[in-house]
């Protein structure tokens, strides 16, 4: 490696890589324990080639060897696809974890440490399926973790050419920077003398079939080319041949030349404070445009017109800035045949999991608040829905139970179902658990419809799980899914059937950063309700309420629903009793509610913005917004 090169700078593209290399590694490895392909396997030797190949460049010896050791085992898949049975795939994804915490102890500056007794074991697997004790992992000195230069190579006078032609896989993500790397790698042997296609069309990507062909004279002949290319990820080296005809050097390419469009990571925290930039432009804007209505009419429209222009403007911005948040849903689905694969086998249970739709995009915030809620419910089909062989056998189902995941978008919201074909949950049964641990009343579960019976299973304590298991089963976990669907505006559906099975409906905002909300005005202060929980607003006269256990009760459609005064349950001051008062009815965690308040004031679209201490620790409040006169209002969380 030439000069005084600084690799930690590269760190943090190294770890962001070869996550995602590992993560497909894992799934690929379990599809194929499900289905025998070839293509499946030459995905897996890539995934492992590239992990070792950038380890190697980064002088990361221990994850290097790791991979490496991977890479001969899969090896052995391509050569005979009977090499694969669990204790294979056992071994290659506790190699896959091991690896995964070597990187990111890498990224947190951390020099990892060699697994010894894995890779131990790994390499006795090598040795029983190929015969061959496996080779030693070239690497380079460790330059992540220590400093110091290295001698420039030395070139030897006039070296034979050669033609040396490579191919950048169809899967990588960047190929002409990958190309490019080929580019500088040889270059740094000796002399460049030709390159095709030229590294302007490189620098476009125009690299037909991924193929590159490069001349000339290398120093240390093939093996130094052969060395140097297999240090490189998503490269694989086709031919290095001697080129009898002599060829006149050209100018040498500028490193520059590649300096054009490229695609970039962004960390999501920067992406969260443009968001946050944008949305302050928006206020500001509605700010001035209260301003202007203060002005005399004769000065109003040049105002107008310059601050609908600024609106506008700071409206794309928020809106590129939200499309750049935007993230396909298989960031999530991605991990979920491994848990799969891990709960079943902890449970005994053969388990199929379907994932359609996992292309569907959403705000990349609430992926990150999705994670856990999705890979709970998941856990739970499979703990508690899908039977063991016997009990599907005597229900006559097949001997493997299914989970599929379907995504969908419904104008502007995506819906995510989890459904699975197992033992289903009894209504009745739910209902019976909430009344022992009073979760409801004899007279609120009486009047509980059977969707809003199956959703008593998301109360704290109720559960009719037959066994407890360190998996689930404790009756705590659903009251927590619910709770962070709903932090992100969306709602969650139960719907069963005993012997059936189970399906479990996420709906979904696209996004979080801006809400649509009801503003309404309770004990002379403003407040903000939102939309996606409103079941409906009337105005009645108090009079016409009909008496109930504990609070007043509202007719909404062919239900009475309890009535509370928003002021009260606020603590602030109620205000005076009119002859026709407005009532809101909403969603919460035990079903409809109606919220007596002041005064309806209408809708608003507003920019969430998150609470900071000690604010975000008082429960009820979701948010808080700023209307355009700069009052702030608070987003009330209703459950």
């Amino acid at each position: 490696m030439p000069g005084n090169l600084d690799m930690s700078r590269y760190v943090g593209l190294f770890v962001a890589e070869a996550v995602e290399h590992l993560e497909s590694l894992s799934r690929d490895l379990v599809a194929l324990e499900q289905r025998r392909s070839p293509e499946t396997v030459d995905s897996l030797f890539r995934h492992a080639h590239s992990v070792k190949g950038m380890a190697a460049s980064m002088g990361l010896e221990a994850i290097a060897t790791l991979a490496h050791r991977v890479e001969d085992l899969v090896e052995a898949m391509r050569s005979d696809a009977a090499e694969l049975d669990r204790p294979l795939v056992d071994l290659l994804l506790e190699a896959i974890d091991a690896m995964l915490s070597q990187v990111r102890a890498a990224g947190a500056g951390t020099l990892p440490a060699a697994p010894a007794a894995l890779l131990d074991r790994m390499t006795d697997a090598v040795r029983a399926r190929t015969g061959q004790v496996p080779a030693p992992t070239r690497v380079a000195r460790n330059v992540l973790f220590s400093s110091g230069s290295e001698a420039e190579p030395v070139l030897s006078p006039r070296p034979t050419p050669l033609e040396v032609q490579v191919r950048v896989v169809p899967s990588s993500r960047s190929p002409g920077v990958r190309a490019f790397l080929v580019h500088r790698k040889l270059a740094a042997l000796g002399t460049m003398l030709t390159v095709h296609p030229a590294l302007e069309e490189l620098r476009a990507g125009a690299i037909p079939g991924g193929f590159v062909t490069l001349t000339l004279e290398a120093s240390g002949g093939e093996p130094a080319v052969r060395q140097a290319l297999a240090q490189l990820p998503e490269v694989e080296l086709l031919s290095v041949e001697v080129r009898q005809a002599q060829v006149s050097p050209g100018p040498a390419p500028s490193a520059a030349s590649l300096e054009g469009t490229r695609s970039v990571r962004v960390r999501t925290e920067v992406l969260d404070d443009f968001l946050e930039l944008a949305g302050e432009l928006l206020l500001a804007t509605s700010h001035l445009r209260e301003i202007g209505k203060r002005l005399p009419e004769a000065q109003r429209p040049v105002l107008e017109e310059g601050v609908d222009r600024l609106h506008g403007l700071a409206k794309e911005m928020h809106g590129r800035v939200m499309g750049a948040r935007m993230t396909p849903l298989a960031v999530v689905t991605d991990q979920l045949p491994r848990a799969v694969r891990d709960v079943a086998r902890r449970r005994g249970r053969e388990v199929d999991l379907a994932v359609q739709g996992a292309e569907i995009e959403l705000d990349r915030a609430i992926l990150d608040a999705l994670a856990e809620p999705l890979l709970h419910v998941l856990r739970n089909a499979i703990d508690h829905g899908i039977e063991d062989a016997t009990g599907r056998a005597a229900s006559g189902k097949p001997a493997r139970g299914r989970v599929a995941v379907t995504v969908r978008r419904a104008r502007d919201r995506v819906v995510i179902d989890v459904e699975d074909d197992g033992r289903g949950m009894d209504a009745e049964a739910l209902r019976a658990a909430a009344l022992a641990r009073g979760a409801v009343t004899a007279e609120e579960a009486a009047r509980l419809s059977r969707g809003e019976l199956l959703l008593l299973a998301c109360l704290p304590g109720v559960s009719t799980a037959r066994d407890v298991s360190d998996i689930s089963g404790r009756g705590v976990g659903m009251d927590a899914v619910k709770r962070a669907v709903e932090r992100v505006g969306g709602t969650l559906e139960l719907d069963s059937e005993p012997g059936r099975g189970t399906r479990v409906t996420f709906r979904l905002p696209l996004t979080v950063a801006v809400l649509q909300l009801l503003l309404v005005r309770a004990g002379g202060e403003l407040v903000g309700l939102p939309i996606t929980k409103v079941l409906g607003a009337v105005e009645i006269s108090p009079s016409t309420l009909e008496p109930g256990p504990g609070a007043p009760l509202l007719r909404h459609g062919q239900n009475l629903v309890p009535v509370h005064g928003l002021a009260a349950l606020l603590g602030f001051e109620p205000g005076e009793a009119r002859g026709v008062q407005p009532y809101v009815v909403m969603e919460s965690t035990q079903g409809p509610v109606a919220l007596e308040v002041d005064a309806l004031l209408g809708q608003e679209e507003a920019v969430v913005k998150a609470l900071s201490r000690p604010l975000d620790q008082l429960p009820g409040l979701a948010g808080v917004t700023i209307l355009g006169s700069g009052r702030p209002v608070f987003i009330l969380d209703v459950p």
